[in-house]
């Protein structure tokens, strides 16, 4: 064995995993994300995103080609949001600042225990399958963000309804909230790029093959099949389910901290308390291309409106 393959497995046995809660959560150390990955690194990163469905990293201080580059070892990357856009020059990344239209309201908004909650682009008919998050300006206080296990809300609940709901699809729609502010610009990017897709209920996890309650409170409107009523009832207890906070971890961020998400078993809550605050936050965010989710019974997701995320998920859908 040369030398360079014996200096990247001990990198790898360096890194170190430190579970933060009982269901979700970890914080990796022992590895420097602005060099490229081995493979027995890049290993290790995704069997403990796949068990805590979401890893943290400290004091990476990444340039936005850096951010690029670490995302890439871990799948292709979708531009930086499919309504938004993008930070100028560097298509993959989206800017996620204070004051940023899509998270401002006017006026008080109807607030619920699972308000804010969502799965990214679950809109789209192929979710991206990863978030990479990271912190460059950050609030000494405040600001947290926080996540949810969808596998395990899954099983936590009860065998019949476990039975009921892993028939049952959903569609997922991607609309201005309501008191949105500069409505006008809001509304014409999302009508520009509109994006529906009918969802099971319960995604089967493409790696693991684990059940998901995949229900983004964000963008699901209604189950299909039930009336109106009957579709409220369900989704507001499987919403107020899933926030259940013995399913969640919550997360302090730091300048040159990393989130790294799987955004086919979580959900997550960004901060309102900045608001209340006179400190500005700036992170940015990559995503990966994702494919169809597939319910129990096989049955794959289609688009209502809109294509797939992804060059290559475009031509492989169609």
């Amino acid at each position: 064995m040369n030398a360079a393959v014996i200096d990247r497995e001990a990198s790898a046995a360096e890194i170190e995993v430190s579970p933060l809660s009982a269901h979700i959560g970890a914080e990796i150390s022992g590895v420097d994300l602005t060099r490229p990955l081995s493979r027995s690194q890049i290993d290790v990163i995704k069997k403990a995103l796949l068990q805590w469905r979401v890893v943290f990293f400290r004091e990476q201080f990444f340039s936005h080609e850096q951010h690029v580059a670490f995302s890439a070892q871990f799948g292709e990357l979708t531009v930086g949001h499919p309504v938004f856009g993008h930070v100028e020059g560097h298509p993959e990344i989206y800017s996620i600042s204070k004051f940023r239209k899509a998270t401002r309201f006017e006026g008080q908004t109807l607030q619920r225990p699972w308000t804010g909650w969502h799965t990214d682009v679950t809109a789209a008919v192929n979710p991206p399958y990863a978030s990479i998050l990271r912190g460059v300006d950050i609030p000494p206080y405040g600001g947290d963000t926080q996540w949810t296990n969808l596998v395990v809300a899954y099983g936590k609940l009860s065998a019949p309804l476990r039975a009921f709901v892993d028939g049952l699809r959903g569609v997922h729609r991607f609309a201005p909230p309501q008191g949105a502010s500069g409505t006008d610009a809001f509304a014409k990017a999302v009508d520009t790029h509109t994006l529906v897709s009918e969802h099971p209920l319960v995604r089967v996890h493409p790696e693991t093959g684990e059940r998901a309650l995949y229900v983004s409170p964000g963008f699901l409107k209604h189950i299909v099949g039930l009336a109106p009523r009957e579709s409220q009832v369900l989704l507001e207890l499987l919403w107020e389910h899933v926030v259940r906070p013995e399913f969640t971890v919550r997360f302090k961020w730091e300048a040159g901290s990393i989130a790294f998400w799987d955004n086919r078993a979580t959900a997550h809550l960004a901060p309102t308390d900045i608001f209340d605050l006179d400190f500005d936050r700036q992170l940015y965010r990559t995503t990966l291309v994702g494919d169809v989710p597939v319910g129990p019974d096989g049955r794959k997701s289609v688009a209502v409106q809109g294509t797939p995320v992804g060059a290559a998920a475009a031509v492989a859908y169609n």
